[in-house]
């Protein structure tokens, strides 16, 4: 009898069960950034396929990704990444009414998410 040779899994979600939950990883839903740095950027639709948002930051899921620094050095390869691409980036001082943030650092810790993943 022949065995067969294990082989990577992969996860398969199905597109009716993808949103924008922040909960899934902020470490803190309450947390105010005013005073962070963000990258702003030209309108760019979100690339999730059938998902309508715009962003104007460098976001994941939906929310403004923020670092402490200014010069934090992934806060310039986002910024440097988003020229390259076209996005006339501009790295500004974080303020409540760009809508909802999160730590970069937190944002790479839970794994990089897009959308979250309906519980």
């Amino acid at each position: 009898m022949e065995r067969e040779t294990p082989q990577t899994g992969s996860i398969v979600v199905a597109e009716d069960e993808l949103e924008a939950d922040e909960g899934l990883w902020l470490d803190d839903g309450d947390v105010d950034h005013s005073g962070w740095w963000c990258v702003r950027t030209d309108p760019f639709p979100c690339p999730a396929n059938g998902c309508a948002f715009i962003a104007e930051f460098m976001t994941a899921a939906h929310l403004v990704l923020v670092w402490q620094e200014r010069d934090d050095p992934n806060l310039l390869w986002h910024a440097q990444r988003a020229k390259e691409v076209g996005r006339n980036p501009r790295v500004v001082s974080y303020a409540m009414g760009f809508g909802p943030s999160a730590s970069y650092y937190a944002w790479e810790a839970a794994g990089r998410p897009v959308h979250g993943v309906k519980r």
